[in-house]
Protein backbone atom coordinates (compact mmCIF):
# COMPACT_ATOMS: atom_id res chain seq x y z
CA UNK A 1 0.00 0.00 0.00
CA UNK A 2 2.82 2.39 0.98
CA UNK A 3 4.33 2.01 -2.64
CA UNK A 4 0.50 2.84 -4.40
CA UNK A 5 0.56 5.90 -2.20
CA UNK A 6 4.07 7.08 -2.83
CA UNK A 7 3.40 6.64 -6.95
CA UNK A 8 0.16 9.04 -6.26
CA UNK A 9 1.39 11.73 -4.64
CA UNK A 10 4.46 11.55 -7.10
CA UNK A 11 1.98 11.69 -9.83
CA UNK A 12 0.03 14.94 -8.34
CA UNK A 13 3.47 16.65 -7.78
CA UNK A 14 4.14 16.21 -11.87
CA UNK A 15 1.06 17.42 -13.01
CA UNK A 16 0.78 20.12 -10.64
CA UNK A 17 4.26 21.59 -11.54
CA UNK A 18 3.41 20.65 -15.53
CA UNK A 19 0.42 22.65 -14.98
CA UNK A 20 1.98 26.00 -12.50
CA UNK A 21 4.93 25.56 -15.22
CA UNK A 22 2.15 26.51 -18.13
CA UNK A 23 0.66 29.02 -15.88
CA UNK A 24 -2.69 26.82 -15.78
CA UNK A 25 -5.21 26.75 -12.81
CA UNK A 26 -6.77 23.77 -11.82
CA UNK A 27 -10.38 24.90 -13.05
CA UNK A 28 -8.77 25.58 -16.84
CA UNK A 29 -6.74 21.91 -16.73
CA UNK A 30 -9.99 20.65 -15.43
CA UNK A 31 -11.95 22.37 -18.44
CA UNK A 32 -9.61 22.16 -20.84
CA UNK A 33 -8.85 17.58 -20.00
CA UNK A 34 -12.70 17.24 -19.15
CA UNK A 35 -12.65 16.13 -15.61
CA UNK A 36 -13.92 18.31 -12.65
CA UNK A 37 -11.55 20.91 -10.86
CA UNK A 38 -11.58 19.15 -7.57
CA UNK A 39 -10.34 15.69 -9.08
CA UNK A 40 -7.79 17.58 -10.69
CA UNK A 41 -6.71 19.01 -6.89
CA UNK A 42 -7.27 15.12 -5.66
CA UNK A 43 -4.82 14.48 -8.55
CA UNK A 44 -2.34 16.93 -7.15
CA UNK A 45 -2.91 15.96 -3.37
CA UNK A 46 -2.38 12.43 -4.51
CA UNK A 47 -5.63 11.17 -3.14
CA UNK A 48 -7.22 10.13 -6.47
CA UNK A 49 -5.86 6.89 -7.99
CA UNK A 50 -5.42 7.93 -11.69
CA UNK A 51 -7.02 5.75 -14.82
CA UNK A 52 -4.82 5.23 -17.55
CA UNK A 53 -7.54 7.47 -19.74
CA UNK A 54 -7.49 10.04 -17.61
CA UNK A 55 -3.41 10.17 -17.87
CA UNK A 56 -3.82 10.62 -21.56
CA UNK A 57 -6.56 13.40 -21.45
CA UNK A 58 -4.56 15.28 -18.72
CA UNK A 59 -1.13 14.52 -20.71
CA UNK A 60 -3.06 15.99 -23.71
CA UNK A 61 -4.61 19.56 -22.24
CA UNK A 62 -1.01 19.70 -21.23
CA UNK A 63 0.43 19.42 -24.50
CA UNK A 64 2.82 16.20 -23.00
CA UNK A 65 3.39 12.80 -23.92
CA UNK A 66 1.33 10.48 -21.29
CA UNK A 67 5.01 8.98 -20.27
CA UNK A 68 6.01 12.46 -19.10
CA UNK A 69 3.70 12.65 -16.18
CA UNK A 70 5.11 9.38 -15.22
CA UNK A 71 8.70 10.88 -15.06
CA UNK A 72 9.55 11.91 -11.39
CA UNK A 73 13.45 12.19 -11.39
CA UNK A 74 12.64 15.90 -11.74
CA UNK A 75 10.67 15.82 -8.46
CA UNK A 76 12.51 17.30 -5.23
CA UNK A 77 12.16 14.86 -2.12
Amino acid sequence: MTNEINIRLLFGQVVRKIRMANNISQEELGYLCGLHRTYISDIERGIRNVSLENIEKIANALNVAPKDLLDFTFIED
